[in-house]
């Protein structure tokens, strides 16, 4: 679960797999430290004290960030490690998580406490979920997390493969679940949310369920986001 630098004052963790509809799906999670020396965390992962150790020596978490409303588990356990942290909840989750106290719920206005540094976009349109899409502008980096998948073909066996190929996640451009893009009814909304996130010309992609690119980003989701048009 160390930490992994991919760019100055931005750094990924992966955590331990999860089980969702029965595929074991792996988690990443992302840190920025921001300007004033503060950390800002998007995704976390389940919290060990080897990982809040290392954590630590990077800064003070500030800010913590719930891009979904299926990427929460491990809120509870971050804001205990560090109470005096903001919490985040992406649209929909203070409904479901009554027993954490949030701060904010996130909009389409970027949270004032990292506007300078770092922007976001809300992809709306579904009546399933809707994802909360960051981009760190000094690194060129954009953060997503349920929205595109992109796994390597060597890493997904069996039936669960197969359906997953099925979906277009395997490969090097990966997609958006099938079930997920059939419930984007507000094209409109969802075709605005992706020229934005077009436009930050990102260099690299954070990917959570996947591989992570590392070049060349804006063509690489301009291909993952193609059945949005």
């Amino acid at each position: 679960m160390s930490l992994n630098p991919i760019a100055p004052d931005i750094w990924i963790a992966d955590g331990p797999p999860i089980s969702f509809f029965g595929f074991a799906y792996p988690t990443r999670m992302s840190v920025v430290r921001l300007a004033d020396g503060s950390l800002w965390i998007c995704s976390p992962i389940k919290l060990t004290l080897s990982l809040a150790t290392e954590i630590e020596a990077l800064g003070r978490v500030r800010h913590l960030v719930s891009p979904n409303k299926i990427h929460h588990l491990f809120l509870g356990d971050w804001n205990r490690r560090w109470p005096e942290a903001r919490l985040y909840a992406s649209p929909g989750l203070a409904r479901r998580r009554a027993d954490l106290r949030f701060d904010a719920e996130l909009c389409d206005d970027t949270a004032p406490a990292w506007a300078a540094e770092i922007d976001q976009v809300i992809f709306h349109g579904s009546f399933v979920m809707e994802e909360v899409v960051f981009f760190h502008r000094a690194s060129r980096t954009a953060i997503v997390t349920d929205l595109v998948q992109r796994f390597a073909p060597d890493s997904i066996h069996g039936w669960r493969g197969w359906l997953m190929r099925l979906d277009g996640l395997v490969g090097p451009d990966g997609s958006t679940p099938r079930e997920w893009r059939l419930s984007f009814l507000n094209r409109r909304a969802v075709r605005r949310a992706k020229s934005t996130l077009l436009s930050w010309n990102p260099e690299r992609v954070v990917i959570a369920h996947g591989e992570c690119v590392r070049e060349r980003g804006r063509d690489a989701l301009e291909r993952a986001l193609r059945w949005i048009h």
